[in-house]
């Protein structure tokens, strides 16, 4: 009931903080840039802030339908506890008339987990330039509406329609990945000139290793300390463009880039492991990209995987597809944190003749591994279920913990009620 209501009250709400934040847009008249899609806009604006640097300012840490009202009026959550709330309600008038912010371009990254998403944002905002660069089941349940009576044949036509109502509202360049059909398709509906990119045309060459990734694009190389799956591609090709649109020269640099905790973090474990984080959320095609990604690293390898959860009634579905690709892939060990992945993914990776330990909780998991590990291996996280509470506790420097996601109060208190 809680939850239902939740959903009912999400843009009432939020058009609140929205309607104040629109009073210091018309003040400030930023040329604004969004950054959608179902995976990797986190990476892409810090992308194009390595591009753009201090001529833009980015909604970093804000990207609902809350967060970003928030960022324009300068509001803070501190604890995300419901007290919160009377303060913010009662504080936004009054941020709505502070100064203008001094940069001349806002780069928004901008959720679209939701029907309706792209019509809020888009007549709030009016953006100039639109990214999209990705399309699958991140939040499935609450499109279930959506499909069939509701209008459209099946949730990926029903996501990818909510996504293309951004474009809808853009009014002079749209970004899109030009290799996924269904982005193709809704890329109909902006009036805006449309940028395709697309792998087979641009990127040249691609290769990972422990010590970073080299992205080779139109005979230009891209270097990052950091690891990133071949799909950060396109985000690196939609930085550049931005900035091109602009009139900034582009940079091939990316030593300065920034990558959120969770987002394929590299770090040294016990017992002389390798830890690949990327643990801030999965979903099926996320965690193909990093078991792709990974699958180029030398060493033995283990797949940490936790539940993708929102599927509704499309998580059968959803899990059972992962089951069936993930068995494909060369993993020593796959082991496998909550009861959807013990339900659905299990039975087929044992068919696939894959060893597949699985636990209900983290702490469970974290038990099983350390004794296990006989050292050297590369241990990859990807999914839900707290995993970065078990990555911490396999963490050779403890100070590096400091980098992993989810670091408040909340979450500290819901990681000791698993047991870490």
């Amino acid at each position: 009931m809680i939850q239902h209501l939740k959903i009912v009250l999400y843009f009432t709400v939020a058009r609140y903080f929205s309607f104040f934040a629109r009073i210091r847009l018309k003040r400030w008249k930023p040329r604004i840039v969004i950054i959608t899609g179902s995976n990797g806009k986190t990476t892409a604006l810090h992308l194009t802030a390595v591009q753009l640097g201090s001529r833009a300012k980015y909604s970093f840490h804000a990207n609902s339908a809350f967060g970003i009202p928030f960022d324009i009026l300068g509001l803070k959550r501190v604890n995300f506890s419901a007290l919160e709330w009377p303060r913010l309600f009662l504080t936004a008038p009054f941020h709505a008339f502070k100064g203008p912010h001094p940069e001349k371009i806002y780069v928004v990254e901008a959720d679209g987990d939701r029907p309706g998403d792209g019509d809020f944002f888009g007549p709030f905002l009016k953006p100039e330039v639109c990214v999209w660069l990705s399309s699958s089941r991140t939040h499935s349940m609450l499109f279930e509406k959506s499909v069939g009576s509701g209008g459209f044949a099946g949730v990926d036509e029903a996501i990818a329609y909510g996504f293309g109502r951004f474009l809808a509202h853009t009014s002079k360049l749209a970004i899109i990945n030009a290799d996924t059909p269904l982005i193709v398709e809704n890329a109909r509906q902006t009036k805006a000139a449309v940028y395709g990119i697309t792998e087979r045309e641009l990127l040249d060459s691609y290769a990972v290793s422990t010590s970073g990734t080299i992205f080779t694009i139109e005979g230009v190389s891209y270097r990052s300390p950091h690891l990133f799956p071949k799909e950060t591609f396109y985000a690196i090709v939609s930085s550049v463009k931005i900035a091109e649109y602009f009139g900034i020269r582009p940079t091939a640099d990316l030593s300065e880039l920034i990558v959120p905790p969770g987002r394929s973090s590299l770090f040294r474990g016990i017992k002389n492991t390798t830890i690949v984080d990327s643990s801030y959320n999965s979903n099926v095609d996320s965690v193909v990209a990093i078991v792709r990604m990974t699958e180029a690293l030398p060493g033995e390898k283990w797949l940490v995987l936790g539940d993708i959860i929102e599927q509704g009634r499309f998580e059968q579905e959803e899990h059972e597809r992962l089951g069936r690709i993930v068995a494909g892939f060369d993993f020593k060990r796959i082991v496998l944190v909550g009861p959807r992945l013990r339900k659905y993914v299990k039975p087929i990776l044992e068919e696939n003749g894959k060893h597949a330990p699985s636990f209900i909780g983290p702490r469970e998991a974290l038990d099983y591994l350390v004794p296990e590990l006989s050292g050297g291996e590369i241990l990859v996280f990807k999914g839900a279920r707290f995993l970065e509470g078990v990555i911490e506790h396999l963490l050779l420097d403890k100070a590096d913990a400091a980098h992993l996601c989810r670091r408040e109060n909340v979450w500290v208190t819901r990681r000791k009620n698993f047991g870490l």
